[in-house]
């Protein structure tokens, strides 16, 4: 089991159960005591878990389920397609930029239209958008590696391989939660992709409709602080002021 596995399947016992034995990790997992110790160390610091003597306690009371890609084209469209055009407007000719996974940035794909750009993503149906409009000037690049089936999106140590050789202008990127100055989502896997790809670009959006403002989820894998904007929708300003002691907000 590779550490990305590891670490998810360890997060998601401590949530399961509450609270968790280093030695009932390390039966299940048919891992050292000592690469436990490690895990554990590290799932702290991204803020998952809290360490205990002798194991670790979930920091959340009840773990949220993740919705499917489609179950997630049922909810706010409209919101998600305001933000969607806003973020387009931030593309300039000549950008290489790189799109995550979310039904927010397969918008954002529709509303792109550049005539010269380099696009590359992890997520298939963002892929498939863009290829439509592949050209000479127009590139598209979809990173392989292993599909998450919820969100169609590669993961893993394939894509993140040939993630970190490359840097970006810009990158457009979703979230499940966000509360406070934390950005959150469902699968550590995902996370430390996105992770990647947000060290290596210039500029930083984060697309978030404001119903996910206050939330909590999975794993926090970034921070407000760390990014250039938060882009948004206007449907409760009060929310998004709350977070602008973080970061530039942008909702028209």
């Amino acid at each position: 089991m590779n550490k990305y596995k590891r670490l998810e399947e360890i997060t998601k016992l401590v949530n399961e159960k509450g609270s968790i034995r280093i030695a009932d990790i390390v039966s299940m997992l048919n891992v050292t005591d000592m690469t436990v110790r490690r895990d554990l160390m590290e799932l702290e610091k991204q803020g998952v878990l809290i360490k205990t003597h002798g194991g670790a306690k979930s920091k959340v009371a009840l773990r949220q389920r993740e919705r499917s890609h489609h179950e997630k084209h049922a909810q706010n469209m409209e919101q998600k397609r305001y933000i969607a055009k806003l973020a387009a407007q931030k593309i300039e000719e000549g950008d290489t930029i790189f799109l995550g996974p979310g039904t927010t940035a397969e918008l954002l794909a529709e509303e792109i239209n550049n005539q010269t750009l380099s696009v590359v993503t992890n997520c298939y149906p963002v892929f498939n958008i863009l290829f439509k409009k592949k050209s000479e000037t127009f590139k598209v690049f979809l990173l392989g590696g292993q599909m998450r089936e919820l969100t169609e999106s590669f993961v893993g140590e394939i894509t993140n391989t040939i993630l970190e050789k490359m840097k970006f202008n810009k990158m457009f990127f979703s979230g499940n939660a966000v509360k406070g100055n934390e950005i959150m989502t469902s699968s550590f896997a995902e996370a430390y992709t996105q992770q990647i790809a947000l060290k290596n670009s210039v500029e930083c959006y984060l697309l978030l409709d404001s119903s996910k403002i206050g939330k909590e989820d999975f794993t926090t894998f970034y921070y407000l602080t760390n990014i250039t904007a938060l882009i948004s929708d206007n449907e409760d300003l009060d929310k998004l002021q709350n977070l602008s002691e973080f970061t530039t907000i942008i909702t028209e």
